[in-house]
């Protein structure tokens, strides 16, 4: 029987039918994530579109007589062509034996085949959202990626031959590594004392100026006898911890600063606890950024200072730079120019993580964070490691556990797996406001900290990088900033290759590791439009970068001091913020 329409409340908002009320509070209490329930939709949708279904049976039996012939090809000695050919970045198929040996080149294909038709099943399934449709294909990604027979020892031949080459310890230390993991409570990608933040990670010197309950403010020690006058104020994501700009001595784009003559200010963000539940968005806008900005231009004595926001990091910088302007008088403004680092401020299209946001989901981390006071930093890892489960789940299952590996000692590792907690108000007003409503690119659709917030008022010099492989802020999504600032600012966009970390974290080598597309563009170019017209250029963007700045930021005069008399030395950088667990 037909479920009873849906209406419309008064305030606008849809009031689902008793049989829809009913569904959502057990997909809420059951399945609030959609890890089955949007697979099944999926299935069910396409025995209701039976033209649809029938021409998916005639590829699905097309696939299946290509994958039988090859079968039976290699059986015969014949190596032809794969069917399904997997990715040159798969590394699961990597083993010369998935293509030599006949077994596991029809196992190898089938899987893929399979992995392959059920992708397109969800991904296309008919008549659901595009949400459901992303939902659906995520999860049985996932689901298939844990299925691989790359997982397994008995259909790995990688793993069978490197126990038979070591006499079985391969496997012995497989044990040891899954008893380890099982002690520590999760599946570590990096040994936990690894490193030691301020001995190997951020040890760029410098001291800690201020503190309040939200940040430590750090100063670095000049490098340079002179600087530029305007100094810089890195907004740091309270995601992560602020140090994956300051890894090592050369892999730290604030040591790589002063270097080239800057004074360069971070902010190292309080890892809040239950106490802490009630931090809002305003408050990391005023007491957090706002202070901070406030600290630098008294520290320098000087009326504006450039601003520079990584992440959501950046999304904050963007939201005070349009509170700012609204705020200050034209000559007040205390922000030159600014920059942006892989930030997203339109989330029409948020990328992967968009799976995880929607009411049922946010209606489930809210009831966990009110329980809790905070989001748990390991909650949200997994989250990101689920987006690429492969290399950063399956990946070290394989080589802790079948292969008996040691784990690697790689600082981005250790860095990521130094999780943070995020305050219940905050992250409930940030995922809602801005991912699931997208309210910070409607004019005035926010008010924080008493100004309505329309990022056309911002009219500074913007410089917006972002990475190609960025699956956390797709470039796509970031250049829309372009189309959201004043058309009088000027905007000069960079696109660096790889991803969202070492995008960022990008010094310049020779030769040359990385490129990156560079271009100013106009208020109407799409984002194809200005990669098509724009210059590639081997090595790193911070060279540009740092040109950029050196136009902007004011004369030469005496480097500053670390710390001074009215803004004492709190204690060295990396500070006490950053080691809390």
């Amino acid at each position: 029987m037909p479920s009873a329409p849906a209406s419309r409340r008064q305030d606008g908002e849809t009031e689902l039918s008793p049989p829809e009320q009913a569904w959502q509070a057990l997909r809420q209490a059951v399945d609030p994530f959609g890890m089955l329930s949007t697979p099944w939709r999926a299935q069910l949708a396409w025995w209701t579109h039976p033209q649809d279904l029938l021409q998916q049976a005639n590829e699905s039996w097309r696939e299946a007589l290509a994958l039988y012939e090859h079968g039976v090809q290699r059986l015969l000695g014949v190596q032809p062509d794969d069917p399904v050919a997997p990715k040159t970045e798969d590394e699961r198929f990597a083993d010369p034996a998935w293509l030599e040996s006949a077994g596991f080149d029809i196992l190898k294909e089938g899987f893929l085949s399979l992995d392959h038709r059920l992708r397109t099943l969800n991904y296309h399934a008919p008549g659901l959202s595009p949400h459901e449709q992303q939902q659906a294909h995520f999860w049985v990604h996932n689901w298939l990626n844990a299925i691989a027979p790359s997982n397994f020892f008995w259909t790995n031949p990688s793993a069978i031959q490197r126990a038979l080459e070591t006499g079985g310890q391969s496997l012995q230390a497989g044990w040891a590594n899954w008893l380890r993991d099982l002690k520590a409570g999760k599946l570590l990608m990096v040994e936990p004392d690894a490193f030691q933040v301020g001995r190997d990670l951020g040890t760029t010197p410098g001291q800690v100026i201020w503190r309040n309950r939200l940040l430590e403010l750090i100063h670095y020690a000049p490098a340079t006898e002179q600087v530029r006058a305007l100094p810089l104020v890195i907004c740091t994501p309270w995601i992560n911890k602020f140090y994956i700009l300051d890894l090592n001595e050369h892999k730290s784009l604030v040591r790589h600063l002063t270097e080239q003559g800057f004074s360069v200010f971070i902010t190292s963000w309080k890892n809040p606890g239950a106490e802490l539940q009630d931090l809002s968005f305003d408050d990391y806008l005023q007491e957090g950024l706002g202070e901070a900005v406030r600290v630098v231009r008294e520290f320098c004595g000087v009326p504006q200072v450039h601003l520079v926001g990584y992440c959501i990091g950046g999304t904050l910088a963007a939201t005070y730079m349009a509170w700012a302007n609204r705020h200050y008088p034209a000559e007040q403004m205390p922000v030159a120019h600014w920059t942006l680092l892989t930030t997203l401020t339109d989330f029409t299209e948020p990328g992967e993580i968009g799976v995880f946001i929607d009411e049922d989901s946010l209606r489930t981390l809210d009831q966990l964070m009110a329980r809790q006071g905070y989001l748990d930093g390991e909650a949200m890892a997994l989250s990101f490691r689920l987006l690429r489960s492969n290399s950063l789940i399956w990946h070290y299952w394989v080589h802790s556990y079948l292969l008996g590996e040691p784990l690697p000692a790689f600082n981005v590792l250790f860095w990521n797996m130094d999780t943070t907690r995020m305050p219940r108000a905050m992250h409930a007003f940030y995922l809602r406001e801005m991912y699931l409503k997208n309210r910070l690119v409607q004019p005035d659709a926010l008010t924080l900290a008493g100004e309505p917030i329309d990022l056309d008022r911002i009219t500074q010099p913007l410089y917006a990088v972002s990475a190609q492989d960025d699956h956390i802020a797709p470039w796509q999504s970031c250049y829309k900033i372009r189309e959201s600032v004043n058309l009088a600012a000027p905007v000069r966009f960079v696109l660096s290759t790889s991803g969202h970390i070492m995008g960022i974290v990008n010094p310049p080598v020779s030769p040359p590791k990385r490129a990156y597309w560079v271009g100013e563009p106009g208020r109407n170019d799409s984002c194809e439009q200005w990669l098509a017209q724009s210059p590639l250029q081997d090595g790193s963007w911070w060279q540009d970068w740092t040109a950029w700045l050196h136009a902007r930021t004011g004369e030469w005069v005496p480097a500053y001091p670390a710390a001074s008399a009215q803004f004492p030395s709190l204690g060295p950088a990396p500070g006490q913020y950053v080691l809390e667990k």
